[in-house]
């Protein structure tokens, strides 16, 4: 700061530094100082005392701040002085640990230089790596190949290298190993972690280290190879384990602790579990001292359950070891494999088919009952295991083989089966007219099966077959009906001429055997698509729904065709078509004959019903006046007058029942009729209706024969129209009984009906007659002097039938004839006639 000058109180004072100064004061001091030098605290006392006598108060403030300033000044020259000393005594200190570490380092260099090896250093913050050595010890020329692994190591070894190298700059992981380069050279590397930095270190494993190199090779693949046994080991399914020298397990896999239920093999060896039991132990250590080792099958409880093992133990350097074997399974599969054989041999016994069997040696180890029967042979001599050779020369002895021309060629024929791989069937004509399929079968041993089947009976059956197959295909071509049969895919298997003729299609086409379709084709002129011929296609080409159908077809050329269809087995149909054309026409001209008959009887009823209705109210008027002319109050009648009006009483009565049977069948018929419903007194009804007949009964000189119990008791119906019904039935037999007969009432009552029989001892009726007598205005005298309208009993079946009953009637002619009627007692009330 340059210097300056300020006023104050009328002279000019220097100022230096922004510190006034008295230059008067200032001059004398430099001045002493200059004549005698003094120590800096006396000079400065002097300076004080100086200048307190010729400076103001505030002049001294000013010099009291420059006196510390002063002060500050000497104080920090000491400590830098110090400093500086202290700073002397550093650097000498580091100029000589730089000395010793150049020192260590030149020797570290010397030592390195004495290998020939490769130092590769990666600093903390750089990727770059510094390389340093004879990169020729890995067998490359140029230091940045060194870190090329793959270009003087082996795929492998490249691959475990740089992922080595790769953990040791990433994670500082440490590791050293040794391998063999491609040129051969052997190489040890080393990685480690130092002040940060990952160095790798490759040097050449020479001389010791070289055999040391090799050892360690050995060394782990003898580990590599105990490991692939142990893990082959661990997953045998069969225990395995290893002893020492006092009998305790050393080692056990996984099968075994499992075997034991141990949690894993270490628990198995901690606890020492036993798969075997004692006394299976103590004879495997006497195998042992005997011999060296055990093999054998022994017992063991495995997972609580009892199993079979094939141990196999023996000794080793350090104790034994050994192998369980579970042969559990392969136990129960002889076991079972024998009962098998024992099943199929007792099988085969009851087999209708000769079997026996010939080992490798062509001796009889087996027969059954068949064959021993089919040849009559004893089984003394058959259980001596005769030889094949021997069996069949006993057999021709007896002339029970087939006489053949060369009996030695002929038996070494069949012996070829015992080198042969495949089946052979021969068939033998025996002299006693039998005929035998015999089948040889070389087994897996080197032995022959032989079966004997006597076809005689099946051979017979055939013949009877084509037989019958001939007889039946000369009868269907003789059949006025055309019949095929459709296999199951739909094509013709069998025909017969008239399915030819009636469809038109030639031989030579029915001899391909054609399709359903193409058959359908052909025929199409004549069907027209005709619904029933699809139908029967469908039929013929169904796999699930093969139901029978019959239809008709009426084809184009006016003929009439009835086919039907029958399902076969094996998915076959049989159909046959039969041409009715004149059976129809028959048939439709008596349709239509009797519907015009049927149009005739409906106008003949329709007339006398309108008849009847018509009669009913003159006739009325009649029976009106013929009462009132036999009032007496009318007037007196004579005799003769009183004879013909009692005439015409009885004719007119006899008219309107008439009548009034004829609306009682036309309201039944039209489904109108109702019953009056209530209890029936069934003595009183019968009394009644005998009353109706009794002028009849003294005019044709009979006898009514009324046969009920007193408690017959009585039954819910109408009573009129029961009453009705015995009239009829009473007036009918009346009609056709002869003069002094005898005509039976007859009522009985059962659990559930009550039944009315009225028999006579008339004529008889014909059975050829029996059906019509119910039908309307069908009356026949059948030699009697009965003559009435045929209405009565078709009237009984229809009152009878209105409560639910059914009516009955039995004839023998000459002998006579019984009507049976039987009311429900529980009355079923119908609403129109049956």
């Amino acid at each position: 700061m340059p210097d300056t000058i300020r006023r104050s109180g009328g002279y000019a004072r220097p100022w230096l530094g922004g510190f006034p100064l008295a230059v008067g004061v200032v001059a004398p001091l430099s001045a002493r100082a200059e004549e005698s030098p003094k120590t800096p605290s006396l000079a400065l006392h002097e300076f004080v005392l100086g200048a307190s006598r010729s400076i103001d108060h505030h002049e001294i403030a000013v010099l009291a701040l420059l006196a510390g300033l002063l002060v500050f000044a000497v104080v920090t020259a000491i400590m830098l002085l110090r400093a500086r000393a202290h700073s002397a005594r550093l650097e000498a200190s580091a100029h000589d640990e730089i000395a010793a570490l150049r020192a260590a380092l030149d020797r570290a260099n010397a030592l390195l230089l004495t290998e020939p090896q490769v130092m590769v250093d990666w600093p903390a913050a750089s990727d770059e790596p510094i390389i340093d050595g004879d990169p020729a010890v890995v067998g490359v020329a140029a230091p940045h190949r060194v870190l090329a692994f793959g270009s003087w190591l082996d795929a492998a070894k490249a691959t475990a290298m740089e992922k080595a190298v790769e953990a040791l700059r990433a994670r500082g992981e440490a590791f050293s190993t040794a391998f063999t380069t491609l040129g051969g050279r052997p190489i040890e590397a080393q990685g480690r972690a130092i002040a940060g930095r990952a160095v790798l270190r490759l040097k050449d494993a020479s001389g010791v280290k070289r055999e040391l190199l090799d050892l360690a090779g050995r060394h782990e693949a003898l580990l590599r190879e105990v490991a692939s046994f142990r893990a082959l080991i661990e997953r045998l399914p069969s225990p395995v384990w290893t002893r020492d020298a006092s009998g305790r397990l050393t080692f056990v896999n996984a099968a075994y602790a499992r075997a034991v239920e141990a949690r894993d093999a270490a628990e198995a060896v901690e606890r020492n579990l036993e798969l075997l039991d004692r006394s299976a132990r103590d004879a495997i250590a006497r195998a042992r001292i005997a011999g060296g080792g055990y093999a054998g099958r022994l017992p063991a409880v495995v997972a609580g359950a009892r199993r079979s093992f094939d141990v196999l133990d023996f000794q080793t350097e350090t104790g034994s070891a050994g192998l369980g074997i579970d042969a559990t399974e392969a136990e129960t599969m002889r076991s079972a494999l024998a009962r098998m054989v024992d099943a199929h041999r007792r099988t085969l016994d009851r087999l209708s088919t000769g079997v026996a069997m010939f080992d490798a040696n062509q001796r009889l180890t087996f027969y059954n009952a068949a064959y021993r029967a089919l040849w009559n042979l004893d089984a003394f001599y058959l259980d001596g295991e005769p030889t094949d050779s021997g069996v069949l020369e006993e057999l021709r002895l007896s002339r029970k083989l087939p006489e053949e021309q060369d009996f030695r060629q002929w038996k070494m024929q069949l012996h070829a089966a015992y080198r042969a791989v495949e089946a052979a069937e021969h068939t033998w004509h025996l002299p006693d007219g039998r005929t035998l399929r015999v089948v040889t079968t070389p087994n897996p041993d080197g032995g022959v099966t032989y079966l004997f089947d006597d076809v005689t009976e099946r051979l017979d059956l055939e013949r009877r077959f084509q037989e019958l197959i001939r007889v039946q295909g000369e009868t269907l071509d003789n059949l006025a009906e055309g019949v095929a049969v459709f296999a199951s895919d739909g094509r013709v298997r069998l025909h017969n001429s008239a399915f030819a003729r009636i469809w038109n299609l030639s031989p030579q086409m029915l001899a391909e055997r054609p399709h359903i379709e193409t058959i359908s084709a052909q025929c199409q002129p004549l069907h027209g698509d005709d619904p029933t011929w699809q139908a029967l296609r469908q039929v013929v080409t169904a796999i699930d729904s093969r139901e029978a159908i019959a239809g008709r077809l009426e084809r184009r050329d006016g003929s009439v065709i009835d086919c039907t269809t029958v399902p076969l087995p094996a998915g076959a149909t049989l159909v046959t078509f039969h041409d009715v054309t004149d059976s129809v026409n028959v048939e439709r001209a008596l349709r239509e004959r009797n519907e015009a008959l049927e149009d005739a009887d409906k106008i003949k009823i329709d007339f006398v019903h309108h008849v009847s209705y018509e009669l009913r109210s003159p006739l009325t008027n009649i029976i009106g006046f013929v009462h009132l002319l036999g009032d007496p109050s009318t007037g007196a009648l004579a005799a003769k007058q009183r004879e013909y009006l009692d005439y015409i009483t009885v004719s007119t009565n006899t008219l309107l029942a008439l009548i009034n049977n004829i609306l009682d069948l036309a309201t039944i018929d039209a489904g109108r009729m109702q019953l009056n419903l209530g209890p029936v007194d069934i003595l009183q009804t019968i009394a009644a209706a005998a009353e109706g007949v009794q002028d009849r009964l003294v005019g044709a000189g009979l006898v009514l024969d009324t046969r009920a119990a007193r408690d017959i008791g009585s039954f819910v119906a109408d009573e009129r129209r029961v009453r009705q019904v015995l009239f009829n039935l009473l007036a009918n037999a009346v009609s056709f009984s002869p003069p002094g007969g005898t005509v039976t009432l007859r009522a009985e009552r059962s659990a559930d009906a009550l039944v009315f029989a009225v028999t006579d001892r008339g004529p008889g009726i014909p059975q050829e007659m029996l059906e019509r007598v119910f039908d309307w205005f069908e009356t026949h005298s059948l030699g009697s002097q009965h003559r009435g309208a045929g209405i009565g009993l078709s009237l009984v079946r229809s009152f009878v039938e209105l409560h639910g009953g059914t009516v009955e009637i039995s004839s023998v002619v000459g002998e006579g004839t019984t009507v049976t009627c039987i009311f429900p007692i529980a009355a079923a009330v119908e609403l129109t006639a049956a």
